[in-house]
């Protein structure tokens, strides 16, 4: 595959500033709740479903958006600005504020679950939306910091991920999906012709089961017990549990549900992401038995503008996985790549209906995999 690249502009250029301002629609989800209670308090019968209005908005709106706003066809120059852009204080600075800003949107959305004047219906919608939420800003942020070196971006991202109770993603994210992306040996990217439910609860089991053998095996090369302060993940899911617990003391039974429903809610959202990133794409299988090194051929794209700058740039999956270091603002589009028909929230819905699905990508997989119709045949399923 060439890496034939989209048009390079300055970081000067109008376009580029323009950008950089717009990521602050990173903590346009933590809006959504005041908008909610706003529509809830002003209707009457039936206005408990102005709780699924956040959903409607990142899975209604938000496509049809994508499409009128277009896409972001620009990347940074390499030599003169890729540098100085990834030294700006600025694209840290927004992703470390939304801890903070997530952290009082869930303290606010356990205060909706509880009222007594939302019934039951209004109490999912609440748990479904704060789950899409806090998926959408904490796993997503979380994500980005910790492929990081500074120990503030590092624990930023932590606690991000303890938000939602998905310590494990820290460990086997960086040590297991990088390495192991698009091989039968990672459950985070899913076969051709799998469908989504078959694709879930290997991934929940295997991500969580994985990051603990990666984290023991960490632990036992540098002689240090595994059952110890110095494993990471007791620390993060220690934090997971301090903050259950503190919903059951603000909340009471309710509050721990609340904290674990919307936990799940996020974490699943985050695992249905995955699928769509790798979905029927193969690292291919050398001589000496290894696999080819990951490339831009290895992750679908999707360069929809609005949802790159919501998503801090995970949408330009090829470029973070062939250089997992590089820092969001300066990801680039490959125009070679795989390139996902629409932004991210409209292929969840898509996901979540198999057969259209595979209608919509299949013929996207066998087209990419031309004159090598094998590939598709090879890691069917996961081990």
């Amino acid at each position: 595959m060439t890496t034939k690249t989209a048009t390079i502009i300055p970081a000067t250029d109008w376009r580029m500033q323009l950008k950089k301002y717009g990521y602050l629609v990173v903590l346009l989800p933590a809006i959504l709740w005041p908008m909610s209670i706003s529509l809830w308090e002003s209707n009457g019968a039936n206005s408990d479903l102005w709780f699924f209005f956040p959903l409607f908005f990142v899975f209604g709106i938000i496509p049809i958006l994508d499409h009128l706003v277009g896409k972001d066809p620009f990347n940074p120059n390499e030599e003169m600005d890729v540098p100085s852009m990834s030294a700006e204080k600025w694209y840290p600075f927004l992703t470390i504020l939304t801890l903070p800003v997530m952290l009082a949107n869930v303290t606010y959305a356990g205060f909706l679950f509880v009222d007594d004047r939302i019934g039951l219906l209004g109490q999912f919608g609440i748990v479904i939306s704060t789950g899409v939420i806090m998926g959408i800003v904490c796993i997503n942020v979380g994500h980005e910091l910790i492929h990081k070196d500074s120990k503030i971006e590092q624990w930023t991202g932590g606690l991000l991920l303890a938000l939602v109770t998905y310590a494990g993603f820290k460990v086997e994210h960086v040590r297991g999906h990088h390495v192991h992306v698009s091989t039968p040996d990672d459950a985070s990217s899913s076969r051709y012709n799998q469908t989504l439910y078959q694709f879930l609860p290997h991934a929940y089991w295997h991500n969580f089961k994985n990051a603990w053998v990666l984290e023991a095996a960490k632990l036992r090369r540098k002689n240090q017990p595994i059952v110890s302060w110095h494993n990471e993940l007791i620390w993060w899911y220690s934090i997971s549990a301090l903050l259950a617990v503190a919903s059951g003391v603000l909340w009471g039974w309710e509050g721990v549900v609340f904290f674990v429903a919307q936990s799940f809610f996020a974490f699943t959202l985050l695992e249905i992401v995955n699928y769509i990133e790798h979905y029927g794409l193969h690292r291919r299988k050398l001589e000496n038995g290894r696999y080819e090194r990951t490339t831009p051929a290895h992750s679908w794209n999707s360069n929809y503008l609005l949802t790159n700058l919501l998503l801090v740039q995970l949408q330009r999956h090829s470029d973070h996985h062939a250089n997992p270091k590089r820092r969001y603002q300066v990801l680039r589009h490959y125009d070679e790549s795989p390139q996902l028909p629409g932004g991210y929230a409209t292929m969840v819905v898509l996901a979540i209906i198999p057969p259209l699905w595979f209608k919509v990508m299949n013929p996207r997989v066998e087209a990419y995999y031309k004159g090598e119709e094998y590939q598709l045949n090879n890691d069917q399923l996961s081990k």
